[in-house]
């Protein structure tokens, strides 16, 4: 599907005389607002779809990247009779629910349905179109009869007993089935939804599949409006896990509008139309609920959008309330909606709820990627891509703790997502091991708290669970990310990077006894598999004899007996020739038929004890191939004691072999640190096949590979922050494993034997206190405030600062204050200008008016500025509102002419005027004020009475950039109304309020 297809939906309606003029369509590129942070979005998405990979069931495909994972599933239905293989297991279960598969199917439809470009664009669009066909694929098999649906397989709470992988699951997984009998219209319509919605994706490159798709969903649409009910009073087990709390009006909606989309047949669109008219109102008003957003359970938030689109299209009435609630919704993740807003973490997270707070977080900001692409208003469009932008960058690193909450992808990414299988524990235990043996590519987790507080635990599977519907909205936020910050990216070449696989079948094993004629031993033969885990049913291993002493006294093999005293399903043969010439012999103990297979303990290995006993005074062990190593006390694992699958040798060394061992690790590492890169040197080590670097900005690790399959004894990591300190350990790799990590060595890159760059330092006085703020040196490391008292020498007043402002607390009102900045590094330091300031206790108030202000929310770096007031009537006499005025101070950033608009106000917009009016000479941070005054017929305002929330807004004529950082009035953190003495208020010519700049 090249191209968009809303665009191509537009034209259709354009050639119709339906599309209202004054709507935007489409999703055409601009600038973003928001800076695009140091990520790439290419790599992210192509991460992220490799997740729906990982989340495979049933026979996998030849085409199968992920290699640690297997058929699996594969008797799913066979207790109904019908054919359930297939599908996603949900999260880091093995669970196949329906609705949230079905709802994670039709978001990622609707996401290449909107941005086919930027999936293209990343070279990923053949890769969603397989992992949508993947689930679409199981939904038709799913949809067995017109009026039956089979929504799950496996059951929640026996599932979630188990803790092992996918290929080697053992409990009974049940299948459960809506019907005309007992319906679910939420899950029909959803699924419906997926299906109608994943016809447009195909419906250019391979038609025949669509037309199935649109047959399968106009089925399950009629099915779910003819009988209704709640999938979850029949499906029941699901409701402790998936529970439709909405029920399912919301699903008839959405599943119409999908409908309508695919067919352009009315009926479709009346039906999802009259759906919403059941939806329940918030709050006892006229308002449908916008405090949530898109999810799994709510489809209200995407069915909205999509019918403000169509209905606007087509000029009906019903347009408004669409566009109404949609805005409403998106206002309340942005700049709140009558003072109320979503809540936000210090690092600047929009977080919802504690459990999955990230997967909000991006559903919330793909929807509002696509209605901004929509929306004609520059300021909302602004508004609401530029809170998209934000929210996925603090996903994929930017937020305070500086990392990525995506496994495998960007810095200090999480290692312990809550997965089974990619945990790969044998003990059913997930704790063991203590490390995962896979790395899931691409998922994102739960999240942090409300603090921004998150562990990296496998145990939190709120904070750290992943999951199908976790990734949708995800998936295609990032492929907007890519259309906007992406061109230059480029997903990574020959991924995903093989791993480095361990030992997956091996014999631990020791000697129980031993005496002059024979010698007794105890093995456990392990199944640890995990690339893929499979279950080995036709496992044995083999114990090889040396019989040249027996030989050599004139005995034979027939003199060799051996017996078996303890046994968990094997046999154990006699000994069977393998050389004749040097007598070598094997004896097999043979687990045919036994399940061994890493399912927790009493699954994971079995034991056998066997004893071989010989002629007296002509029997020696030691000489045996398979008695090396071996001890007695616990069994240890030996290679030795080769073993087979199905007569395979999968590990070990057979006699005549020379064993291949892991190397040891490297020495002699040395690191150098440059400029923006380090210098890595180390010795060679014998057996070592290649090298492998590992770097940690955290002394201990957690490391993070930054090269592998290095041949030469030298490494250079360029691309560095200098002055950032840097942990390395190198490894050897061969065919047998990887070895243990070097001594850990570091460095720390530093510019080239410069000073810092130039800065410039601004501030304001305030009552004793003096605001101070400057721009980035570059190459400093941190940064010190200096000054002096009527021209007197400089001391420090703030010494290694980080961050580019400083508040100085302890100036004296009336004192004049010089001051400087220093930007520091290990060459030395630059200053900055000098700024004197005088810092002033307010004037006494001497009028009765309050001011209070609260920032509209347009950000730092924005078209349009949004400052909102409040006056209150401190005094005891009416005031005439035509005598007041209301100055707010900013710097203009350039020389344009400005337009003033009144958004809001309870006394009528139209008795709200605004003038702008030049500071000059400029003071500080201000060069214009905005001056709001009021109209004869605003009325008065009664002794403590507020005039209520009047909304300001400004932008320029040309409609560039604001830098609201550096106004004056400006305050970014005061989301509600407070009072606020850095815009003042006047009653005539007399300054009544607050403190001019």
């Amino acid at each position: 599907m090249k191209g968009s297809w809303w665009r191509r939906v537009a034209m259709i309606a354009l050639s119709a005389g339906l599309l209202a003029g004054s709507l935007s369509m489409g999703t055409g590129i601009r600038k973003a607002d928001a800076a695009a942070g140091n990520q790439n979005y290419a790599e992210a998405l192509q991460k992220a779809i490799y997740f729906y990979e990982a989340q495979r069931s049933g026979p996998l495909p030849a085409s199968n990247r992920v290699e640690w994972r297997g058929n699996s599933g594969m008797q799913d239905g066979a207790d109904v009779g019908v054919d359930l293989t297939g599908g996603w297991y949900d999260a880091g279960d093995h669970v196949k629910f329906g609705f949230p598969m079905a709802a994670s199917a039709t978001m990622l439809a609707w996401s290449v349905v909107e941005y086919s470009d930027g999936y293209e664009q990343a070279g990923q669009l053949e890769e969603i179109k397989d992992n949508i066909r993947w689930a679409t694929d199981y939904f038709m098999k799913a949809h067995t009869k017109p009026n039956e649906l089979w929504g799950q397989v496996g059951a929640g709470n026996t599932d979630h007993a188990w803790w092992g992988p996918a290929e080697v699951m053992q409990m009974n997984r049940p299948s459960f089935k809506i019907d005309a009998s007992c319906p679910g219209s939420d899950l029909a319509a959803e699924t419906a939804a997926a299906l109608a919605a994943s016809s447009i994706v195909f419906a250019d490159d391979d038609p025949a599949y669509s037309a199935r798709l649109l047959q399968h969903a106009k089925e399950l649409y009629n099915f779910a409006d003819t009988y209704r009910g709640k999938y979850t009073d029949c499906i029941t087990d699901a409701a402790a896990f998936y529970n439709s709390w909405t029920g399912y009006e919301d699903e008839l909606a959405w599943g119409g509008a999908w409908l309508y989309l695919a067919t352009n047949d009315s009926a479709y669109l009346s039906k999802a139309i009259a759906a919403t008219d059941r939806w329940s109102s918030s709050g006892g008003s006229a308002n449908w609920p916008y405090t949530w957003t898109q999810g799994w359970d709510s489809k209200h938030y995407g069915a909205q959008i999509l019918l403000a689109r169509i209905t606007s299209s087509l000029n009906m009435p019903e347009a408004t309330r669409f566009i109404q609630s949609t805005e409403r919704n998106l206002d309340y993740w942005t700049v709140g909606v009558n003072g109320t807003r979503v809540k936000y973490t210090p690092g600047g997270l929009a977080w919802l709820d504690q459990w999955g707070s990230l997967r909000y977080a991006a559903n919330a900001s793909f929807i509002s990627f696509v209605y901004s692409d929509w929306v004609s208003d520059p300021v909302k469009k602004s508004r609401y891509q530029d809170f998209a932008v934000s929210q996925m960058n603090y996903i994929l690193g930017d937020n305070p703790r500086q990392s990525s909450y995506v496994v495998g992808y960007g810095q200090n990414a999480p290692q312990h997502p809550h997965h089974r299988t990619a945990h790969g524990s044998w003990l059913n235990n997930e704790d063991i091991p203590a490390n995962h043996r896979h790395i899931l590519y691409g998922a994102m987790v739960g999240g942090p708290d409300a603090s921004d507080g998150y562990t990296d635990d496998i145990g939190d599977y709120v904070s750290n669970e992943v999951a199908t519907d976790y990734n949708a909205g995800f998936t295609g936020a990032l492929a907007k990310m890519n259309l906007l910050f992406g061109q230059n990216h480029q997903p990574l070449a020959n991924f995903p990077a093989p791993e480095v696989k361990g030992d997956e079948f091996f014999v631990e094993a020791a000697i129980k006894s031993s005496g002059a004629n024979y010698t007794e031993i105890r093995a456990q033969l392990n199944n640890r598999s995990a690339w893929p885990a499979r279950m080995g049913d036709q496992l044995s291993f083999k114990y090889f004899l040396d019989l040249s002493e027996v030989y050599a006294a004139g005995r034979t093999v027939s003199d060799v007996q051996v017996t078996t005293s303890y046994t968990e399903g094997a046999t154990v043969s006699q000994p069977v020739v393998v050389n004749a010439t040097q007598h070598i012999y094997a004896i097999t103990a043979n687990f045919g038929n036994t399940k061994i297979y890493p399912g927790g303990e009493g699954n994971y290995r079995k034991e056998v004890q066997f004893r071989i006993t010989g002629p007296q005074g002509a029997w020696n062990a030691s000489n045996d191939h398979s008695f090396q190593t071996l001890t007695t006390g616990t069994p240890v694992k030996s290679i030795y004691l080769p073993v087979y699958d199905a007569g395979v040798k999968v590990y070990g060394q057979e006699p005549g072999v020379t064993p291949v061992t892991v190397p040891g690790a490297p020495a002699g590492v040395q690191a150098v640190a440059g400029s923006s890169q380090v210098n890595l040197t180390w010795a060679a080590v014998s057996g070592a096949e290649s090298y492998t670097v590992k770097r940690s900005e955290v002394s201990g690790g957690p490391y993070t590979t930054v090269a592998t399959g290095v041949n030469g004894l030298t490494y250079t990591n360029t691309g560095l922050t200098n002055g950032t300190a840097y942990y390395y350990v190198v490894t050897a790799v061969n065919s047998a494993g990887e070895s243990s990590g070097s001594v850990q060595v570091s460095a720390t890159p530093q510019a080239a034997s410069t000073v810092p760059g130039a800065l410039t330092l601004s501030g304001t006085a305030g009552d004793a206190q003096s605001v101070l703020t400057w721009t980035a040196a570059s190459g400093a490391t941190s940064y010190k405030v200096q000054r002096s008292v009527a021209g007197g020498t400089y001391a420090d007043v703030a010494t290694g600062l980080s961050v580019l402002t400083y508040t100085d607390t302890t100036a004296l009102n009336g004192t004049t204050y010089n001051y400087r900045i220093a930007a520091v590094n290990a060459n030395g330091q630059t200053l900055s200008n000098v700024l004197a300031l005088t810092p002033s206790a307010p004037p006494v108030t001497t009028g009765t008016l309050e001011v209070q202000y609260r920032s509209g929310g347009s950000g730092n770096s924005s078209n349009a500025a949004t400052p909102q007031f409040n006056v209150k009537n401190t005094g005891t006499q009416a005031i005439d509102l035509s005598t007041v005025k209301i100055r707010y101070y900013f710097t203009k950033d350039g020389a344009d002419q400005m337009t003033f608009w009144c958004d809001y106000a309870e006394m009528g917009t139209a008795n709200v005027e605004g003038t702008f009016v030049a500071v000059n000479p400029a003071k500080g941070t201000a060069d214009t004020y905005l001056e709001i005054s009021f109209k004869s017929v605003a009325g008065s305002l009664a002794a403590g009475a507020e005039t209520g929330v009047i909304q300001a807004r400004f932008s320029k004529n040309n409609w560039s950039n604001f830098d609201q950082s550096n106004d004056y009035s400006y305050d970014a953190s005061k989301t509600a109304f407070a009072a606020w003495n850095k815009v003042t208020g006047y009653q005539g010519n007399t300054k009544v309020w607050g403190l001019e700049p």
